[in-house]
């Protein structure tokens, strides 16, 4: 069975790639020598919440398009709407300069299990997360920005902080390094896994019973680096998957994308296929540079790449050759977002580089903004064990 990238996806093969978020508890610290106690949280309801209409099994987007709180369209209008729960953004402050990518740090603490968080850059939803804290980087073009960071709590409550911020400059390339190694990474199986934000849709599909697959990061053997992240797969059931997903940034102003990595595999007749995954999100729009090794779906062996516009994958020129036991190989994938469209340009294996040139059209109503890299193992049938370790992870982007 192939393996898709992370999206809802109607056909068997089906897979989705992109996404929640890196989720970073903020701490705070104090410099009295007495501890104050903390202040009580706030009564509900002051106002009335904000009505909820949204549930993985009544609709098809992975996220509600909730309001955003500087809009009259609000039930009830900000801002003399909900604002019932404390909503603290400790990075960028009201005011600062700051260069692009833009670290926002924030978390909310609300008295509800958590629905949702958001960031907006001059009203253009560019992050998201199911978490109540955020610790990410944002792409944001120099210039002077309204940053909004909401949270909504599953009852329908809302907190929102809004900064106004001067971005100074950003890098002509930004690289964000180590990524097998960053907080935030989150796993499913055919489905995604109850108290997710999405419990109950499609993930990495295949056999609906799970796979027993495992993460474990800063591994010092086999390493390149000494940091490598090895990934495990096995179980009773073939054609059983597992996806592996970090969203790792977020933001509109950069539309090039160069994905770079080395992974081992040491029995590398065991999978069905391997996935390495790209997606930009923001302002309703998906981008999905979705590829995968496609190791027993043809003859011969091929790389395919995903349309995420018609929900298929797409076999590529690339030729799929076994790659060697217990040994590094080199993969780049250069991509680029083209309007509404994905363009996959170039595809290194090793030392040989393969032009692609292919587009295909994005995925329109979406939310869950964010930029993120995934990686899935697929199990086939008969499932036989197999581990992978990926290293020097790198997302470049401008």
């Amino acid at each position: 069975m192939q393996a898709v990238p992370f999206v809802v996806r109607s056909s068997w093969v089906s897979k989705t790639i992109f996404l929640t978020s890196l989720s970073l508890v903020l701490a705070s610290c104090g410099t009295n020598s007495k501890m104050a106690a903390a202040p009580d949280q706030p009564s509900y309801p002051s106002t009335p919440p904000v009505p909820i209409n949204w549930s993985p099994s009544t609709s098809s987007l992975p996220a509600p398009p909730a309001c955003m709180p500087a809009e009259s369209t609000c039930t009830p209008p900000y801002p003399n709407g909900s604002n019932d729960f404390p909503l603290t953004v400790s990075n960028p402050t009201d005011g600062a300069s700051v260069a692009s990518p833009m670290n926002v740090v924030a978390s909310a603490t609300p008295k509800n299990p958590i629905f949702f968080m958001r960031v907006y850059v001059d009203q253009l939803a560019v992050y998201f997360t199911f978490t109540n804290s955020i610790n990410t980087q944002l792409f944001v073009a120099p210039g002077q920005h309204t940053v909004e960071v909401m949270a909504e709590d599953k009852q329908g409550y809302i907190s929102s902080t809004i900064l106004n911020v001067t971005v100074t400059s950003q890098p002509s390339q930004v690289t964000i390094s180590g990524i097998q190694n960053m907080p935030g990474w989150q796993s499913c199986g055919a489905d995604f896994p109850p108290g997710s934000g999405r419990d109950g849709q499609v993930c990495a599909s295949g056999n609906p019973n799970p796979p027993t697959s495992s993460m474990t990061q800063n591994v010092s053997s086999p390493s390149m680096d000494g940091q490598s992240a090895q990934f495990s797969m096995s179980g009773p059931n073939g054609y059983s998957n597992e996806l592996y997903f970090n969203a790792i940034a977020g933001g509109n102003n950069v539309s090039h994308f160069t994905y770079d990595l080395y992974f081992y595999i040491d029995n590398p007749a065991a999978p069905q296929a391997l996935e390495f995954d790209t997606n930009q999100t923001f302002g309703g729009y998906r981008w999905v540079w979705g590829s995968e090794c496609n190791f027993k779906g043809e003859t011969p062996p091929m790389w395919d790449v995903w349309d995420d516009a018609s929900g298929i994958w797409r076999e590529s020129s690339v030729p799929c050759n076994p790659f060697p036991a217990n040994t590094w190989v080199h993969l780049v994938w250069q991509f680029e977002r083209v309007n509404n469209q994905v363009h996959y340009i170039s595809l290194q294996v090793g030392d040989q580089t393969y032009n692609v040139d292919t587009y295909y059209n994005n995925q329109p109503d979406w939310t869950l903004e964010e930029i993120d890299n995934a990686f899935q193992m697929d199990l086939a049938q008969p499932p036989v064990p197999y581990h992978v370790w990926l290293d020097k992870v790198n997302l470049t982007a401008w």
